[in-house]
């Protein structure tokens, strides 16, 4: 029987999930006020209403759905000619772009502020700068050493802690060139194997030394978190490139339903990984929703660019039928992945 907490961490998480919609959203929403384009409804959720309200002074519509797996910002002329002065096609190329793009932006400098807090809260910093092995490190029989500064991975150059994790859990399912710094000059530690761990049929390099702490100090700070907000950005489209080349299969993606589970076990773990899966979350949101594909945010920016280019718009009725066509099959992903997860639950 599931425990009241547990009820709660589940409620709070779905709370998180709506806030991060609710950013993404408000984002369009404010730059589309700001640009004075007409706005039918402004709603988080999707299918049926559960809660709406009508502005006297505007005309919005700002409507609560039944499920919390998105939301929108219905703007006049968004979809369809109109002959409204103060319609979304009736703006310049340079304002839709803002429009469109305002909100994963948004969601990815949110990230980025919860990742630059989370920095700011953490007593000590991780160093690329080996520490100490693990009994019967195979990395320290491949010539690694103590003291080594460790800069970059199979040519990645990697700054702080995470990055270097990250990049060992990537790459290093295979012999790996680590460049290093070592008594002043930098060496080349040729074909390091990492010890393999598997999760969900996946398999990972695993680090197999302890690195040294740093001090927090305002250069610090400011490094980590630089590094840590643009390791997280190319970390989503790493893993995005792995999904679709193969190396991660369908069991590795989660849609609302799973991300809830997630979110809740971490909530219930700690508040530095419940935040840090917030930072990574957004930040996801934000880049996938910025990849070129119909129905997203990226696909109707391209459509934009294309626009600049020829100096007219390509007909509302091709663009809508790409975009329809792009939502059908996103929203039939996204029904998978959703029932993939909730079979998963039990």
């Amino acid at each position: 029987m599931i425990s009241i907490s547990t009820v709660l961490y589940i409620l709070l998480a779905v709370f998180i999930f709506g806030v991060l919609i609710f950013v993404h959203e408000g984002g369009h929403f404010l730059f589309a006020r700001l640009f004075h384009v007409s706005i039918r409804e402004f709603a988080i959720g999707m299918g049926p209403k559960l809660l709406t309200r009508t502005s006297k002074k505007s005309g919005i519509a700002y409507s609560l759905r039944l499920f919390p797996i998105g939301g929108f910002v219905s703007m006049v002329g968004e979809d369809e000619e109109s002959d409204d002065p103060n319609a979304f096609n009736k703006k310049k190329v340079w304002q839709r772009l803002i429009i469109v793009s305002a909100g994963a932006i948004i969601n990815i400098l949110l990230g980025v502020i919860i990742t630059s807090v989370l920095v700011c809260a953490k007593p000590v910093l991780g160093s690329t700068v080996v520490a100490e092995f693990a009994e019967g490190s195979v990395s320290y029989e491949a010539g690694l050493q103590i003291d080594d500064e460790i800069i970059r991975v199979d040519g990645q150059r990697v700054h702080i802690a995470d990055e270097l994790m990250y990049e060992i859990m990537r790459l290093g399912i295979e012999p790996v060139d680590l460049t290093v710094i070592r008594d002043g000059e930098e060496v080349v530690v040729k074909d390091v194997e990492f010890p393999i761990m598997s999760e969900s049929g996946t398999a990972f390099g695993n680090q197999d030394f302890k690195i040294y702490a740093e001090r927090p100090s305002v250069g610090n700070i400011a490094k980590h978190c630089l590094y840590r907000s643009t390791y997280t950005v190319r970390m989503i489209w790493e893993s995005l490139y792995d999904l679709v080349t193969g190396r991660y299969g369908i069991q590795a993606v989660s849609g609302p339903v799973g991300v809830t589970e997630v979110l809740t076990e971490a909530a219930q773990t700690s508040s530095f990984s419940f935040f840090s899966l917030i930072a990574i979350i957004t930040i996801n949101l934000g880049v996938v929703n910025l990849l070129p594909l119909p129905a997203l945010d990226g696909g109707r920016l391209i459509f934009l660019i294309i626009e600049g280019i020829r100096r007219k718009p390509i007909k509302p009725e091709i663009e809508g039928y790409i975009h329809f066509a792009g939502l059908a099959v996103l929203m039939l992903f996204m029904v998978v992945i959703c029932v993939k997860d909730i079979i998963g639950l039990f």
